[in-house]
């Protein structure tokens, strides 16, 4: 299955900046199946060492002085296998070794051989690195499969995804059997989520029963990592990860405090949130004061949503409820709003744009609010049919001082129409949602020479 982080490796492996590259992320996202594609791709010589399994590895990176010393011990365990400018070595597990991390800059200065580390629950463990050798290493954050990716894996072609970016970027109502399609693997992808081996074993077996299995094995995962690596906290922790289904069907959305029995909560359950976020498994949308630019300036740390990572693993939760069949019958009302959240926060996320949410006694909520391209971007997610009623975002489109000048109504419909500010579109379309690249700046160089007067100094 084609991965979009792929190009961004590409790119990294071709600059050859003499900088490792590190790929964090959440278990089960692909990490490890990206990199060995990419070897295969584009690489003459490949070693993979994993330290869950290798302790010698692990006992190697942990006593080795120098760069001499780790090269010299990897050729002991991989006799004939290190060829010069020509192999790349994959360093996976790293949060097994966090030695790792430091001992790459002398790996990066001996640049003989590149290097590409992976691991999970990074974000965490980074509190136990000695020196994070700033300057000679590259993270890139992977995600789950998003909904382009998803499409991608399903057979969809390039010329029907350029299609519908265009028809975004043109405000133009995309065909009506191509929606029909779309709409239709849209909620099959809320189902089966972004979990490759999820994914995988739904193109294999066309059975949703057979991918329940696959997030059944993950969500443990999740709860056996919380219980790795967070001993003292971990039956806390793993309360906040299971109820975001339940906060996430209350009225608000809003994850309640309140429900959670446990002293000096507040400062507690904030950490938990942050050690959440750095394990992958979990997205806040924190919410703000104003929806101005920049949004973080006004953001707070105490009212917030919390997501799933994978919207498959939300409706996993919800497997009792027989979701499954009300999403692909596509129920009349029933309030999706949780699921539909769920995946926009992803898509953003996946896209590198960070989601907030905007709650006013006086204008009313918006589901989302995201930057692009140095503006405010309200996000309403709606699936009823009721698409066009929105108090909350007119009242607040009517404040001249927000300066917002366009909003997004994401909804079932296959009409894409703009009504002054207000732009329709199939909920879908939010994977397209995200930053332009920056253009390209250059600056004229003055080598004119430095002429210092010593009556100036």
């Amino acid at each position: 299955m084609e991965r979009l982080i792929m190009k961004d490796i590409k790119k990294w492996f071709d600059e050859n900046l003499k900088t490792c590259l590190l790929i964090d992320g959440a278990r089960q996202v692909g990490k490890t199946y990206v990199v060995r594609e990419f070897a295969k791709r584009y690489c003459k010589n490949f070693i993979e060492i994993n330290f869950l399994d290798n302790s010698d590895a692990r006992t190697l990176f942990k006593t080795a002085k120098n760069a001499e010393e780790i090269l010299r011990d990897l050729d002991v365990l991989f006799p004939g296998k290190l060829v010069p400018d020509e192999t790349l070595i994959f360093l996976d597990e790293v949060q097994e070794c966090m030695e790792i991390v430091t001992a790459v800059k002398f790996l990066v200065e001996d640049g003989n051989y590149r290097y590409i580390l992976s691991g999970s629950l990074l974000g965490v463990k980074y509190q136990n690195v000695k020196s994070i050798p700033v300057g000679y290493m590259q993270i890139f954050r992977m995600y789950p499969m998003n909904f382009i990716e998803f499409l991608m894996a399903y057979g969809l072609n390039d010329d029907v995804l350029k299609y519908l970016r265009k028809c975004f970027n043109d405000v133009k109502q995309p065909d009506e059997v191509i929606h029909e399609r779309i709409m239709s693997l849209f909620r099959q992808f809320l189902i089966v989520g972004g979990m490759p081996a999820a994914v995988q074993r739904y193109l294999e077996t066309n059975k949703f029963s057979s991918v329940k299995e696959i997030h059944e094995y993950i969500f443990d995962t999740y709860r056996a990592d919380i219980a790795k690596y967070d001993r003292n906290k971990k039956p806390q922790i793993i309360d906040v990860y299971e109820r975001i289904p339940d906060e996430l069907r209350s009225q608000n959305k809003r994850f309640n405090y309140s429900s959670l029995n446990i002293p000096g909560k507040t400062n507690f359950v904030e950490n938990t949130f942050l050690w959440l976020t750095h394990a992958g498994v979990a997205i806040p949308v924190y919410n703000v004061e104003e929806p101005k630019y920049p949004l973080r300036m006004s953001a707070s740390r105490s009212l917030l949503k919390l997501f799933m990572n994978d919207v498959g693993l939300l409706n996993f939760a919800y497997f009792n409820d027989n979701i499954q069949f009300k999403i692909l019958s596509d129920s009349s009302g029933v309030n999706f709003g949780a699921v539909y959240e769920n995946f926009v926060a992803e898509e953003l996320t996946c896209n590198g744009v960070t989601p907030y949410y905007y709650k006013s006694n006086k204008l009313g909520e918006l589901d989302i609010l995201a930057e692009i391209n140095g503006k405010v971007l309200p996000l309403e997610i709606k699936s009823g049919k009721d698409y066009h009623r929105h108090n909350a975002l007119n009242n607040v489109l009517s404040v001249r001082n927000y300066d917002i000048e366009k909003a997004y109504v994401l909804n079932c419909s296959g009409k894409i129409e703009k009504k002054d500010r207000i732009i329709y579109m199939p909920v879908y379309m939010a994977a397209f949602i995200k930053n332009n690249p920056p253009a390209d700046m250059s600056v004229e160089k003055d080598n004119a020479p430095w002429i210092v007067h010593e009556d100036k100094i």
